[in-house]
């Protein structure tokens, strides 16, 4: 198969790291190899200034301060950190947490690990567009709940949740709001401040850095946001998350947020252009198409959509010169149905037929176009066969 006319479109599982990210990492592989928690010499001392350099420019692109920047190694472990470091450190019978039915599993199944520990946890699902309604959070608050957490963007059908008004009926009930941004941070713009977050798990991944490394924001705030440290071992990232920082990875991922700030605007508006070019091509080509998601409120780059009558894993396997995904990457490998559609209310019909395709950065018009043929070609195909 001629590469060139290998299309990826999968770019909500994973982004290629930009060749600014890639060259601002190589130096701390070889001649800036230092331990950045070695501060008796010169290597030691080049190592923490760039960890706390990229600390910056990550804090920089959601307006947070340096400090409230915990480095971990993923948006996984970060909702982990969040989620059980909360759990422990103001534990009490019959404490509640509320999060909704379309999170990322990284959240489902850590809430699935709290309930084994007699947490209780109620679970809000989202409209037939994968919204969910602020007033369904607020009416499951009561005295026992200590934690909100949800999602800012989905990672499957790319909705856009009214994360400041949940963010503000939590503060009002005193309660602290967790939001799992890692399909959002980079891509639409985000202040941590303004929304009113209190904590927020992203990964560089998502964002045109490299893999293994992400962020929890944990805000600066009266009282203080107490997490008990998960994993233990020195005492790294203010006692919150111990372990030797990777170095290059975290240089690569304050490159990608430098880059990401500069082109926030610029990127938001070609991504929009070409995902309703993709999308209304789809829908207005081929019958028995939809879209699933909120038409408009949707992540720039993202199209998810179900195709009536046909199998998406089959539907994969014929094209496979475009590279898409039928849900969640961290979930495929348990080949269940998407909970996401499923939380939404959407048929079998629907759920067994859906695709979701991911523009980014690199994605350029004639591989769109060459896409959207195949596409239509492919399913014309199967369903005359």
């Amino acid at each position: 198969m001629n590469a060139r006319k290998y299309i990826y479109l999968d770019n909500n599982s994973t982004t290629p790291a930009d060749p600014g990210v890639l060259n601002a990492m190589l130096p701390y592989f070889s001649d800036k190899f230092g331990n950045a928690s070695s501060r008796s010499h010169r290597f030691g001392h080049e190592a923490e200034a760039a960890v706390e350099h990229a600390r910056k420019q990550i804090s920089k692109l959601i307006n947070a301060k340096p400090s409230e920047i915990i480095f971990t190694s993923g948006a996984t472990e970060s909702v982990n950190l969040a989620f059980k470091g909360l759990i422990e450190a103001n534990y009490k019978s019959g404490i509640k947490v509320i999060t909704t039915g379309i999170e990322h599993t990284a959240v489902l199944d850590t809430c699935k690990s709290l309930e084994k520990a007699g947490v209780n946890v109620k679970y809000i699902n989202a409209d037939e567009y994968g919204i969910v309604n602020p007033s369904d959070i607020s009416s499951e608050i009561d005295d026992s709940t200590i934690l909100v957490s949800v999602m800012t963007a989905n990672n499957e059908v790319g909705t856009i949740q009214p994360v400041a008004e949940i963010a503000e009926i939590c503060r009002k009930r005193n309660v602290l709001f967790h939001t799992d941004a890692a399909q959002a941070v980079g891509k639409i713009p985000l202040d941590v401040k303004a929304l009113g977050i209190d904590m927020m798990s992203f990964s560089a991944h998502k964002m045109y850095g490299p893999k293994g490394i992400g962020a929890l924001y944990i805000a600066d705030k009266k009282p203080k946001i107490r997490i008990t440290e998960q994993i233990n071992g020195g005492g790294h990232e203010r006692g919150i998350r111990s372990g030797t920082l990777n170095v290059p990875a975290i240089v690569g991922f304050g490159k990608a947020c430098e880059i990401c700030g500069k082109n926030l605007f610029d990127e938001f508006s070609k991504q929009t252009v070409m995902r309703d070019i993709f999308i209304n091509n789809l829908l207005m080509r081929i019958p028995h198409t939809y879209l699933n998601g909120h038409r408009s409120k949707r992540l720039p780059g993202n199209a998810n959509i179900s195709f009536g009558g046909l199998d998406s894993g089959v539907l994969m396997s014929a094209m496979k010169e475009i590279a898409c995904s039928s849900g969640s990457a961290c979930a495929s490998a348990t080949l269940q149905p998407s909970h996401v559609l499923k939380a939404m209310g959407k048929h079998d019909d629907i759920i067994r037929s859906s695709l979701r395709f991911g523009i980014g950065r690199f994605t350029m018009n004639e591989e769109l176009n060459y896409a959207i043929e195949i596409i239509i070609n492919t399913v014309n195909k199967l369903r005359n066969t």
